[in-house]
Order: C-alpha cells, then sequence, then structure tokens
C-alpha cells in the first residue's frame, strides 16, 4: 500500500469494475468478488504487488556506486536475470517457475515456445506420422512416396515433445510399423520386378 493508504494501482473487477482486493491475488485457487460475487482468479506480475517507495514509485532509485537496472538505469538493481545475466530492478523482473527473466528473454522465450510452463500448443507429430503412414493405403500405389515419408517423420518426432496432455508413444510404433511394411513391401516388389525382367 502507498503512505497514505491507497492501491498503487487500480485493480478493478473484470465484471463489476469495482476494486478488488490485492491479498488474494497470485493463489492457486479463485476467490469471489466481495461486490458482485463473480468468481475470479488475478495473476499479476510481482511487481505490481509491491508497496510504492518514499517517492510513490515502483522500485528504489539507484545511488552513486549502486548496481543499475538494464532497463531503467535510474532504478536500483534488485535481480539479475536467469538467462542473459542483466541486472533488473523489481518492475522489470518476472519470476516464472522458479527463474527470474527480464522482459526480453520472456518474450523470446515464449516465442521461441522454449519455456515449458506458457507452451499452449504443440505440432502432434505422431498423429501426423500414423496418418501419413495408413491414409494412403486406400490409394496403395502413394504409399511408394508416403511411406519413407512417414517413416522418416516417425524417427524425426521420436524425442519431440508429445501433446501438452500426457500421451506415449504408440502413434509413433504404429508409424514406424506401417510405413515399414510398405516400405519392405515395395522393396519385395521391386526384387520380383526386376527378376522377371532380367529373365
Amino acid at each position: 500500500m502507498a503512505p497514505d493508504g491507497r492501491q498503487p494501482f487500480p485493480l478493478l473487477c473484470s465484471s463489476c469494475h469495482r476494486p478488488l482486493p490485492t491479498e488474494q491475488c497470485n493463489n492457486a485457487e479463485s476467490f469471489r468478488c466481495p461486490h458482485c460475487s463473480v468468481q475470479l482468479q488475478v495473476e499479476l506480475f510481482p511487481a505490481m504487488l509491491r508497496a510504492l517507495n518514499e517517492q510513490g514509485t515502483l522500485g528504489a532509485v539507484a545511488g552513486d556506486g549502486e548496481a543499475s537496472c538494464f532497463y531503467h538505469p535510474d532504478k536500483q538493481a534488485a535481480t539479475v536475470c536467469s538467462s542473459c545475466g542483466r541486472f533488473l530492478c523489481s518492475l522489470c523482473e518476472i519470476d516464472l517457475a522458479g527463474q527470474c527473466l527480464c522482459p526480453v528473454c520472456f518474450e523470446q522465450g515464449r516465442q521461441s515456445e522454449q519455456i515449458a510452463s506458457l507452451v499452449n500448443k504443440r505440432v502432434l507429430h505422431d498423429s501426423i506420422a500414423l496418418s501419413v503412414a495408413l491414409v494412403p493405403l486406400l490409394i496403395w500405389p502413394v504409399t511408394l512416396i508416403t511411406a519413407p515419408i512417414a517413416f522418416s517423420l516417425s524417427i524425426y518426432a521420436w524425442r519431440k515433445p508429445t501433446s501438452i496432455l500426457r500421451r506415449t508413444k504408440l502413434r509413433l510404433l504404429a508409424a514406424l510399423f506401417f510405413s515399414g511394411v510398405q516400405i519392405v513391401g515395395w522393396g519385395v516388389l521391386a526384387v520380383v520386378l526386376l527378376q522377371k525382367w532380367i529373365s
């Protein structure tokens, strides 16, 4: 809270737009708005929950000889980014899954899907490989092309993360089996045709 007892920022209910208590934020469980009783779950950056300093601004002002924030040179450094090592003030630090990240590393990790707790979609390589192995069986000559593709995709996807929801490698094993059988079948057919052509 600010020295005068007011909240340093307006935290409002998304339904009735009236002030919410900050002590119920960043909890794993939801809570009810004290005004309209709508169910809410509020997650805030840690800097928003910190009290204002005596100057009325977030983050302490850096003094002479003190480390300052990389992004706000006038603010005192409070921590270091776990990824790039830049000094960060309390406004810039993002605490995520036990790591402290700066805004740039956070955004890069989000875009490259390197931060597992932020990934919300994944390519299901196992389902693609199985489809490429089975669907062409309806038009069997196409398997001459699709079987090696499905086999290669299955090997490529073996170490890739599967769905965000836990699932086994059964689809990859099935894709490897069916595409392998198709490749062997084409190989046997090629040998038989070659022997007939030679004789």
